[in-house]
């Protein structure tokens, strides 16, 4: 596996030494300008560069290690098991998304297991010039928290707003809210997902069975289309109705 990272015993300080031997590969130094931007001018030198293949695991739960990658192509999903062994996918990390800043300004372990959603290249950088930077630059600091509160504020809202739906509202919502993600990269119009139906169903999260009643519902009624692994959004509007409870389901 390219550039895999996968470390499945966290008990072992060896495991750990391993992964930071693996992924730096080059000096770090700080190029920052005094602009606290975190979209446009990430101010780190990469001490490596990593691809992955879709479904490949990056990083797991419980590993302590000092870096924090950038996603630079491609999408990573986070995930965590529910107490009847289901996978949940907590949020998918667009193009330019963090992982793992937040475990490393903690010099905690990773709460995640990281996977390849899409074919991905990861940039990974030092964590201590991750601390030090904040140290020295509250607007930055400010900036990296004010992100992070940002993501877990969407899944509280997301969380509250599944307890009160309907599936098919979640899934309607659920989709629209997966396009977005996937217009981040310029490359993408956000109408089609590449996405299975388990991942679909981890994402809900819900039964895989119920999940592919719901989308052969909104096929028959040309909401969306797709393939084993593909998703399109053919009547975006049709969509937001569903999501909004206003329309029903033939």
């Amino acid at each position: 596996m390219d550039g895999a990272i996968s470390i499945r015993d966290n008990k072992t300080k060896g495991g750990a030494s391993r992964i930071e031997e693996a992924v730096t590969s080059g000096p770090v130094g700080i190029v920052y300008g005094g602009r606290g931007d975190l979209d446009h001018e990430f101010p780190f030198c990469r001490s490596s560069v990593r691809k992955f293949r879709r479904g490949e695991v990056i990083a797991s739960a419980g590993v302590v290690v000092d870096i924090f990658a950038r996603v630079q192509h491609g999408m990573v999903s986070a995930s965590t098991p529910l107490a009847d062994g289901r996978e949940f996918i907590v949020e998918i990390v667009p193009k330019g998304g963090l992982i793992g800043e937040l475990a490393v300004l903690r010099k905690q372990s990773l709460s995640l297991e990281y996977r390849a959603s899409s074919d991905c290249e990861l940039h990974y950088f030092d964590g201590r010039l991750l601390r030090d930077l904040c140290a020295n630059d509250p607007q930055f600091q400010v900036k990296l928290l004010s992100k992070a509160l940002a993501r877990v504020s969407e899944l509280e809202l997301r969380i509250i707003s599944n307890a009160g739906s309907s599936l098919r509202q979640r899934l309607a919502g659920t989709l629209l809210r997966l396009s977005a993600v996937y217009k981040v990269d310029a490359q993408n119009s956000g109408d089609e997902l590449i996405i299975s139906q388990h991942e679909l169903a981890a994402t809900l999260p819900a039964s895989r069975e119920k999940v592919n009643q719901c989308l052969r519902r909104l096929r028959e009624s040309k909401v969306v289309d797709g393939t084993h692994g593909k998703i399109r959004i053919l009547n975006r509007k049709a969509l937001e109705a569903y999501a909004e409870g206003a329309a029903h389901l033939a």
